[in-house]
């Protein structure tokens, strides 16, 4: 059996379909939400869930939340004198998810389909995935939360013809995506989001609030407590009301912060009692709200779908239950969010709809996606080159030219990056490939083929071909230090065992509307334009002059489709641009 997980920064839920309707699991306790916080009692018991957040205050020291937050990154974290990396830490919230659905519906569950931010990286999914499998899943996909809410409602609406924007502002990650349905089918127009922003920071901000009126209040600065098991406690405790307060505050126009017992000086106990209305808070969070408005403005513009074409807004996430962030969203679009979407639940509903697709439950839903970032790779002069650019739909492959740069070179180091800037050190490191056995010529004339891969889940293969023999390169992947070996995964799952055993087509422009050599060539065009740009002035008259010949040639070459003229010219420029770098 399938299911769908979100697997959420704060809370997670799993659902499945079953009699042909996507349901819900509920847990031990008779809920379909689960927090994402894991924790061990004092004999060493592994605690999910609830239990460990009930634990928090008390031991804070053995308990771990919004551990999404850290995936993909080489961070561990400690309990009970122990190193666990993220993976770790998602696979026991996962498992109990796997468990409670097998308890739910009394049989096997073997395979998930697992939800995303529509914004992590590379590392991100790999991790995620790398997660799942620990917690003994075969992962069958790995989803976007905005997609996938989209999913949920496109399941009650298959018949429609739909643009749809998905507001996703969860507990640790905000994402916007603009999707078209049509008839069952859903394409992915644009996304955009920001990985470190979500109702954490709304909880963080309140909670320095209520340091701030303890401190005013007492004259006690409480960050300055030498104990630090006291410490870790009494920020619990205050966390933890800050996020009731922010709860309170979405239906009510005041609440009442009471923590008796906070502090004691001499034996004298000090108490924390503060109001604080809702316009206090809408003060305090306003900048987290606003955060939000560029990436939605992005992913309009990227979609190119005007506001009033939008059908339908679709709110995700418990932090667009506060009225502030309903009414920013309200009035940035001029038109008011879907009331009967749960924005808690829509997610793990859309997940389950993949996974009953995937099982055949379900008649085809057919999802479209988008690349979430540009990535490329490093080129000479610490210059970003784009291989496949953001919103490009996926899966795809993409490939690109490259020469070296120095006579008779053996081997070539690749340092594979994300992001939009032109300097190649301004954006992320993915990793490095190193391609060894090149035909050794002059600098300019072995010409290299790097091929990306992206697949459906969102994670990036590389190839290398050396383009003069044909022949297949190895490539040697150093992987990152997040990423996990399958070693490191089964040692992992065997110690996880261990303690749980204790339409608008026209609009667009598509690839599949062009051939590959057009798409390389206006790369390549892209390429030495910004070079121009950038570095004209520190080559020689003529050698820029041939630069730009060349271009014009190329782009009137893409313009006639002739793709025999279109390589030649592409070689050509190649050798310019690497003429030019030595001179720049």
């Amino acid at each position: 059996m399938i299911v769908g997980i979100d697997l959420g920064t704060t809370t997670s839920l799993v659902a499945a379909i079953k009699d042909g309707v996507p349901t819900l699991v509920l847990n031990e306790r008779g809920k379909t939400i689960t927090p994402s916080v894991v924790g061990f009692s004092e004999t060493g018991e592994l605690l999910v869930g609830e239990s460990a957040k009930n634990q928090a205050v008390a031991h804070p020291e053995r308990t771990q939340s919004s551990i999404k937050r850290i995936m993909g990154s080489d961070k561990r974290v400690t309990m009970m004198g122990k190193e666990y990396t993220p993976q770790e830490i998602s696979a026991m919230i996962l498992n109990k998810l796997k468990n409670d659905a097998e308890t739910y519906f009394g049989k096997p569950i073997d395979e998930a389909v697992i939800t995303v931010p529509a914004y992590f990286t590379d590392a991100q999914r790999q991790a995620t995935k790398d997660a799942g499998e620990i917690a003994g899943f075969k992962v069958e996909r790995i989803i976007n939360e905005p997609t996938a809410a989209a999913l949920s409602y496109g399941f009650q609406h298959k018949e429609e013809t739909s643009n749809l924007l998905v507001y996703d502002y969860g507990g640790g990650t905000f994402d916007v995506s603009v999707i078209q349905l049509v008839e069952g089918a859903f394409k992915v127009l644009a996304t955009s989001g920001n990985n470190m922003l979500g109702g954490d920071d709304f909880d963080l901000i309140v909670s320095k609030f209520l340091f701030d009126k303890f401190k005013e209040a007492e004259g006690i600065d409480l960050d300055e407590i030498e104990d630090e098991q006291m410490k870790l406690s009494i920020h619990q405790r205050i966390l933890e009301a800050a996020e009731r307060a922010k709860i309170d505050l979405s239906t009510l126009l005041e609440t009442n912060v009471n923590i008796p017992f906070l502090y004691s000086v001499e034996n004298e106990p000090k108490h924390l009692d503060v109001n604080i209305t809702r316009a206090d808070f809408e003060k305090m969070i306003e900048h987290l709200v606003e955060a939000t408005r560029q990436p939605v403005l992005d992913a309009m513009e990227a979609s190119k779908i005007a506001n009033e074409e939008l059908d339908a807004v679709i709110l995700v996430g418990g932090t667009t239950r506060i009225p502030i962030v309903k009414k920013f969203i309200t009035d940035l679009l001029n038109k008011e969010p879907l009331s009967d979407i749960h924005p808690e639940e829509c997610v793990a509903i859309g997940a389950a709809v993949q996974a009953g697709v995937k099982a055949g439950e379900l008649d085809d839903l057919v999802v479209v996606d988008v690349a979430p970032y540009t990535l490329g790779i490093e080129v000479i002069g610490d210059r970003f080159s784009p291989i496949i650019y953001a919103n490009t739909t996926i899966p795809c492959s993409q490939k690109r030219r490259y020469v070296t740069t120095q006579d008779y070179q053996q081997e070539a180091t690749i340092n594979v990056l994300q992001g939009n800037h032109k300097k190649a050190s301004r954006n992320t490191d993915l990793g490095e490939f190193v391609l060894a056995g090149l035909s050794q010529k002059s600098k300019g004339e072995t010409v290299v083929e790097v091929i990306f891969d992206y697949d459906v889940n969102g994670i990036v293969n590389v190839t290398a071909i050396d383009r003069e023999t044909g022949a297949r390169n190895n490539i040697v992947i150093k992987q990152s230090r997040e990423r996990l070996s399958d070693a490191q995964k089964a040692a992992a799952k065997e110690h996880l065992s261990t303690v749980v055993g204790a339409e608008g087509e026209e609009t667009l422009e598509t690839i599949e509307d062009r051939t590959p050599a057009q798409i390389e060539a206006e790369f390549y065009i892209n390429d030495a334009t910004n070079f121009l740009m950038d570095r004209g002035n520190d080559i020689d008259a003529v050698l820029r002059e041939q630069i730009e010949q060349t271009i014009s040639i190329l782009q009137d070459s893409i313009a006639q489709k002739d793709d025999a003229k279109i390589d030649s010219m592409s070689d050509k420029l190649l050798m310019l641009l690497s003429d030019a770098d030595v001179q720049g």
